[in-house]
């Protein structure tokens, strides 16, 4: 089937909303604000584009100007934070006014409260009664989690929801409640995406090699590139009123750009990660793995466990720091690190050896290098990294220079090893 791209038309009902999160915490670099990250996610995933995301403080002034500035843009704004007990959540109060609305008392948040407290022979404190005044033109939102409750507002065909900071409570009320009030709401269009994972090829090389094909996507298909260090994922989006013609119309794209970079696909999805693909591969063919590491210093250890079920495939490994260590644990002669250092072809193969002897493993993979800021003993310059990857016949090395500073030499050596194994995997 080959897609009419004329039948589209652009979606007159395109709903958009404003993220604001609220707490000083996150100005001042004190927690990272992942609520805003998930809650885009979510909304994206039932058809919500996300104008915009803003981090304000917990002050009244800046409250009531955000929403206000956010309800002029957008047809829904969610808000995070300030729900909490104590005297400084102020959102409520400061949405009351915002509504021109009175705090009153909900019997049915009081007895949640309550038996929530019971559960956990805690006491209950008028502190705590006071999480159940809400406003009086909102419909409370049940937190199964916690005990402040979320809060809607819709005014003029427009939403605002204010949920708990707190994560769990948040994602709770938002998967319950909230994603659902949504839909009832509105009639929303349908927005797909697909991103395909690449390996080996910098965000630049890669733009000029699918240029042609970039340039004659059709209209309802936009492509953003997501570069890291040693990766790139490349993410399709689609948007519009027909789900099948949408993901037909991606499926077409996406068959396209695979011819067009075999060589450096290394799956699909955001859940497709290189580690993960690592793991399927070890696990069909009942292989192991171990490691010793020096310059990634266990970051690549951190990585393959990342992933359920690890320990079905990865044994463990070393990180060998020191020279005594990479001689003592991993049995490598003192005469390769005399002659060549430890920042050496030699001595990767010999740690990879190593390791993969020591653990009894089908695979073995070693990282030594100068991550900076200084040198050590080598003569090797900082960005320096030898990684070897020794196999069930053989054992190798392979030299790269990934730069400064010390934060993207570790990530980029990482990837390149894993990169380099599952390469291997798939020879043998």
């Amino acid at each position: 089937m080959r897609v009419n791209y004329y039948i589209y038309s652009k979606y007159s009902e395109i709903m958009q909303a404003e993220i604001i999160t609220i707490g000083d915490e996150i100005l001042i670099g004190q927690i990272l604000d992942s609520n805003s990250k998930w809650i885009a996610s979510e909304l994206t995933k039932i058809g919500i584009s996300v104008y915009q995301i803003t981090s304000i403080q917990d002050d009244r002034q800046h409250i009531l100007k955000a929403v206000k500035e956010a309800q002029s843009n957008v047809d829904i704004v969610i808000l995070t934070g300030g729900l909490g007990p104590t005297k400084d959540d102020i959102t409520k109060l400061t949405l009351a006014e915002y509504f021109n609305d009175t705090l009153v008392l909900n019997d049915e948040i009081v007895l949640h409260i309550e038996e929530m407290f019971a559960k956990i022979n805690y006491p209950f404190t008028e502190v705590n009664r006071n999480q159940a005044l809400i406003p009086s033109k909102c419909i409370p939102l049940k937190n199964e989690f916690g005990t402040a409750p979320g809060m809607w507002f819709c005014q003029n065909n427009k939403v605002l929801v204010s949920l708990p900071g707190v994560p769990v409570e948040m994602k709770g009320l938002m998967s319950q409640s909230v994603l659902l009030k949504i839909q009832g709401t509105y009639k929303l269009p349908f927005i797909l995406h697909k991103t395909i994972i690449t390996y080996g090829m910098g965000e630049s090389m890669l733009a000029a090699k699918i240029e042609d094909w970039e340039s004659n996507l059709p209209f309802f298909v936009k492509l953003a590139y997501l570069p890291s260090f040693g990766m790139v994922r490349l993410r399709l989006s689609a948007k519009g009123a027909a789900r099948e013609m949408l993901e037909e119309g991606m499926l077409q794209e996406m068959e396209k750009l695979v011819k067009l970079i075999p060589d450096i696909i290394i799956g699909f999805e955001e859940n497709e990660t290189i580690e993960t693909i690592i793991g399927q591969l070890l696990t069909e063919k009942k292989q192991t793995l171990s490691l010793a590491e020096s310059c990634t210093g266990g970051n690549i250890a951190k990585i393959i466990t990342s992933v359920p079920g690890a320990s079905n495939y990865f044994v463990g490994g070393i990180v060998a720091y020191s020279k005594i260590i990479k001689i003592k644990e991993l049995n490598v002669p003192e005469k390769i690190i005399a002659e060549n250092t430890v920042v050496s072809a030699q001595t990767a193969e010999a740690m990879a050896k190593g390791i993969q002897e020591k653990f009894n493993t089908d695979y073995g993979v070693a990282t030594t290098g100068n991550a900076g800021p200084t040198t050590d003993e080598t003569d090797k310059t900082v960005g320096t990294v030898f990684i070897a990857i020794a196999t069930p016949t053989t054992v190798f090395s392979k030299e790269f220079f990934f730069g400064k500073p010390r934060e993207k030499v570790i990530a980029r050596a990482s990837n390149k090893a894993l990169e380099l194994l599952r390469k291997e995997i798939l020879k043998n």
